[in-house]
């Protein structure tokens, strides 16, 4: 399992985070542990009330974890893994918050402890959290037999195409996908050896090499959206400027935007919007049937919960008429009788609930299935629209191109105009 924390505050915001249902298809606040409520919000409270006692800010230690896409993992495997976390970093007695989610067909959970120690008064140190989470998540990818991703075997071997929200989110305004974006301007870079081959590189692909204001050096492209070069190259500031020097000859960013935007055609900038129109066509017929779609699985784990709570508590009555009461209860009490009969009921009530549990993980991973088909969907449409949009990208270079292989040639004309006349 890949596994992100952080130590943090504001408890209510998490709480709310946390309890989406229009951000996740499915939510499910599986355990409180340690708290006196019996909901996310007050039980925050409960831990941010006992931090105002001490100097902890952030009272809080959040956790995910995110099995591979194709894994189907039980709750007890989750639980197990949060066990073994809480007690490698010294918070197994700590309350504690469990909470499930699913989106676009996979299943992960989230694990919220509070650092307050109520007895001592003081926080719970998080020393090298990340290094030790880091043991067990390779720990776990051993122990279920997962594909261990290669960043994790060899840092050296991160994949160089990773994002930040940042740039997530700035890719995404543009629906185009980062990693896409990345890998063209990486490539750029490596067949480009000084500032004039790269400028060619990036305008073949329809992007443009800018003087920032305060980045330095900045990629745009046809929308005039800005890049920072060195974030899109994973590399430092003082490695590009080795390559393209200062770049005072560059353009200004505003230049650059007004440039692109007098040299665009119409016919070009049609296409994209076509392209985008045609993207949000479909992906809004798969949206509806998404939304549909959890509709319907909602309601079958609503069903699904009911019956089994009926069946529970009809079960538990039987379980209570076995045991008998008054002197016939004081006999068997003294033969032994009631201590069977006990031992036995509690034996067929966790028969009861593992049976139930196993019900629950089967439907959930039932649904889960149905839901990767559609999210297949979801992914073919979107990587069909990245590269048709990155070919338009292209196609603006190619013009760009022409209009500057064009530019001598009308001044030949004109030399050579003059020339006749003479």
């Amino acid at each position: 399992m890949i596994l992100k924390a952080s130590q943090r505050g504001s408890g209510q915001n998490l709480a709310v985070h946390l309890m989406r249902l229009d951000d996740n298809e499915h939510m499910s606040l599986h355990d409180l542990r340690g708290f006196a409520s019996d909901n996310l919000k007050d039980a925050f409270r409960e831990a941010e009330a006992i931090s105002k006692g001490t100097k902890c800010s952030q009272y809080l230690f959040s956790l995910s974890l995110s099995p591979p896409a194709d894994a189907r993992v039980p709750v007890s495997a989750f639980m197990d893994a949060i066990a073994t976390i809480e007690q490698r970093l010294g918070l197994e007695d700590q309350p504690r918050a469990v909470v499930f989610h699913e989106k676009d067909g996979r299943r992960h959970a989230h694990a919220v402890w509070s650092r307050i120690d109520a007895d001592t008064m003081k926080a719970v140190k998080m020393s090298f959290f990340k290094t030790k989470l880091m043991d067990v998540s390779r720990d776990l990818y051993l122990e279920h037999g997962w594909k261990m991703p290669r960043g994790m075997l060899d840092s050296a071997q991160r994949n160089p195409t990773n994002f930040t929200l940042a740039e997530w989110q700035q890719a995404k305004r543009q629906n185009v996908d980062p990693r896409l974006l990345k890998q063209m301007v990486q490539a750029c870079w490596s067949r480009s050896d000084n500032q004039q081959s790269l400028v060619r590189s990036l305008e073949e692909r329809g992007f443009f090499l800018a003087k920032g204001d305060k980045r330095g050096f900045v990629v745009l492209d046809h929308t005039g959206e800005i890049y920072a070069l060195p974030r899109m190259l994973d590399l430092k500031t003082k490695d590009v400027r080795d390559r393209l020097g200062d770049g005072a000859n560059l353009p200004s960013v505003e230049a650059t935007r007004k440039s692109v935007a007098a040299r665009m055609t119409p016919a070009i900038r049609r296409h994209i919007d076509e392209s985008k129109q045609q993207f949000q066509a479909r992906s809004g017929k798969l949206g509806a049937y998404k939304a549909e779609m959890t509709q319907l699985h909602r309601a079958s784990r609503v069903k699904l919960e009911q019956s089994q709570k009926l069946e529970w508590d009809e079960e538990n009555r039987q379980r209570q008429s076995r045991l008998p009461r008054g002197l016939r209860g004081i006999w068997h009490r003294i033969t032994g009788k009631y201590q069977e009969v006990r031992r036995a009921n509690e034996a067929e009530a966790k028969a009861t609930l593992d049976r139930q549990a196993l019900a629950r993980q089967q439907l959930i991973e039932k649904q889960l299935e149905q839901r990767a088909v559609l999210q297949t969907q979801f992914k073919d449409l979107r990587r069909q629209q990245a590269e048709q949009l990155l070919e338009l990208r292209r196609d603006v270079g190619r013009y760009l191109k022409f209009t500057r292989s064009d530019q001598p040639a009308q001044a030949r004309e004109v030399s050579l105009g003059l020339r006749l006349e003479r």
